[in-house]
């Protein structure tokens, strides 16, 4: 009888500041294993569980990480972790003292932090371990303190954080003991789960790879333009699916003559190596009246101007010229940090949203250009003059610090504007998401008040500084998806996901859900630093890619980048899918019967 497949858990050790840092080290990673012995990372050793900042009076974060998770099943068949919080260096937080984080979970993908559970002791708690009572229908948390004493608490119900009796002697206990051939781990507990939860964590942590493309064994088609309409399908090792369209090889066909063809065709894949544009970042590629431009920041020059390619496709745009439509001389009130720019077309107007300063960093703002009427969009004379994003009752957006990586999200008739805001006076509270339902006819004006959408909260967004920026949102027929990015724009950079339902209020931030960890980091694509501020195109084929800027070293410049985008079983965004995963240049040749009727 085979036995049932392990999920362990565990932390990392700490490497280099831009390697490993202490906030993703001291996170809860998970591994498998289908006997409980040898084990494979999954999420690429990174950490899927991180612990939630906490606010302080003055409304600034401060960054608390987690050590000594134990993973355990519950009464109702869902997990629960508990761990000792930490300060982001793995040392004692003085906050939680007596008290140890509780996280619940359906699925061991998204975590709720429930809070501090009391475990009365009013002592620095140095490790912990819980486990239901099915005999006596509660949970017995065993934990020790600094002084190697180790005490017991009995609850019935976690959810009361309070509801833990008096803590009691007990026996010294000890976690671990499991060896794995994991870099840097930290190992904890195991527990056994069923083959369903193993597989859909391993289909869900473990980027897929095409296993094989599926064609129509006999098709009827009256002519080339019926043939080119056949896709094939590329099946993926998670099981999902995608279609991809096929140049098939039919010059033996008479289409005017009844008959039985077989022919060949190659699966088209466009592959884009990184990089595809040096000392570009936050890039951002638009179609509009029939063809793609592509814009980006431009480090080359110290952000003083931005410059858009024009082409047919996106593989022309590579190699596109580049025109320059905006620069720090233009106009007197844009005189640095030409940031982030995004084109949108938005009731058959095309805008391009951006930041600019007067000056010095603290007067960073969102602006916005509009196309003249019949305007090009590579001729810097047709735009109009950029205008500064305003509140519904006319007063600048922010005045108490910057705004910047303006995007928007056009849903059911409706234009809902997303930013990043970064209160600099009188605190530097870091930078947040807010969003705010905007004018469609001059979208530089807001219609609502701004709603607080996220806080780098977790320890990869606040990695070296407090970050969520660079929102882009990506629309599905499932979800309403917006990536933001995080931490320090180095090697440390990522990208983070949140949701939301298509019949969702969209300013209700209930109503989105933040995973609670990083959906794109350095770890993610070798040869790939610091990912991050994306944005998405769909090609004529239907395919949409990921425009992102990553690093190709540590220390080397920001450079954009090109690669598509995925979905997951659950409708979710993968952005790691290389191209050696995907269709592989052996298995897109695919043939078939056509049959031509008279």
């Amino acid at each position: 009888m085979k036995s049932s497949p392990f999920i362990l858990c565990y932390t990392r050790e700490v490497q280099n500041e831009q390697i490993y840092a202490p906030k993703l080290a001291y996170s809860m990673h998970l591994a498998y294993s289908e006997d409980g012995k040898r084990y494979r990372p999954l999420n690429h050793n990174s950490g899927v569980l991180f612990a939630l900042a906490t606010e302080n009076p003055n409304g600034s974060l401060s960054a608390k990480c987690l050590r000594h998770p134990y993973l355990f099943r519950m009464a109702d068949g869902a997990y629960g972790v508990v761990a000792v919080r930490t300060e982001p260096d793995g040392g004692p937080d003085v906050s939680s003292r007596g008290s140890v984080l509780l996280f619940v979970t359906e699925d061991l993908l998204q975590y709720r932090e429930l809070g501090l559970l009391n475990l009365k002791g009013d002592r620095e708690i140095r490790d912990v371990k819980c486990e239901y009572d099915a005999a006596n229908g509660n949970y017995i948390v065993h934990w020790s303190d600094g002084n190697g004493n180790a005490y017991r608490n009995v609850i019935a119900d976690l959810a009361s954080l309070n509801g833990a009796s008096a803590p009691e002697p007990a026996e010294p206990f000890a976690v671990g003991g499991i060896s794995a051939d994991i870099e840097g781990i930290v190992p904890r507990n195991a527990i056994s789960v069923t083959p369903e939860v193993a597989e859909r964590l391993v289909r869900k942590l473990t980027v897929p790879t095409n296993i094989r493309n599926e064609v129509p064994e006999r098709v009827v088609a009256q002519s080339e333009a019926e043939l080119n309409a056949i896709r094939a399908i590329a099946v993926y090792s998670d099981g999902t699916k995608a279609e991809k369209p096929v140049d098939w090889r039919a010059t033996e066909i008479d289409w005017n003559r009844p008959g039985t063809y077989r022919i060949a065709g190659r699966i088209r894949q466009d592959r884009f190596p990184f990089p595809v544009a040096p000392h570009r970042a936050d890039p951002c590629i638009a179609k509009w009246n029939g063809k793609f431009y592509f814009i980006a920041t431009n480090d080359a020059d110290g952000n003083r101007s931005l410059s858009i390619r024009e082409a047919d496709t996106i593989p022309e745009l590579i190699a596109a010229e580049e025109t320059p439509i905006l620069n720090t001389e233009m106009y007197d009130h844009l005189k640095s940090f030409l940031w982030a720019p995004e084109l949108h077309a938005i009731g058959g107007e095309l805008y391009l949203f951006h930041a600019g300063s007067t000056g010095e960093f603290i007067h960073i703002q969102s602006h916005v250009m509009k196309l003249k009427k019949g305007g090009n969009p590579v001729a810097a004379s047709d735009w109009e003059a950029p205008v500064r994003v305003v509140r519904r009752d006319g007063s600048p957006l922010f005045e108490a610090g910057i705004t910047l990586d303006m995007t928007v999200i056009q849903w059911k008739e409706r234009v809902y504007a997303v930013w990043a805001q970064r209160q600099l006076v009188p605190d530097d509270l870091g930078s947040w998401i807010y969003i705010a339902e905007t004018n469609p006819g001059e979208p530089w004006k807001l219609r609502t008040d701004p709603v607080l959408l996220s806080r780098p909260e977790y320890g990869w967004a606040n990695n070296r500084t407090f970050v969520d920026e660079g929102p882009f949102a990506l629309i599905t027929d499932r979800k309403i998806f917006l990536t933001i990015a995080g931490a320090l724009v180095d090697a440390t950079y990522c990208v983070g996901l949140l949701s939301a339902d298509p019949e969702a209020d969209l300013l209700d931030p209930a109503n989105w859900i933040k995973r609670n960890y990083p959906l794109l980091t350095s770890r993610s694509v070798p040869g790939e630093y610091g990912p991050g501020h994306n944005s998405y195109v769909t090609d004529d084929d239907g395919v949409i890619w990921n425009v992102y800027h990553a690093r190709t070293g540590i220390d080397e410049p920001r450079c954009s980048g090109l690669r598509r985008v995925h979905f997951a079983a659950d409708g979710e965004p993968v952005l790691d899918l290389t191209e050696g995963r995907d269709v592989a240049p052996e298995r897109a040749e695919v043939s078939m019967v056509v049959v031509v009727e008279g």
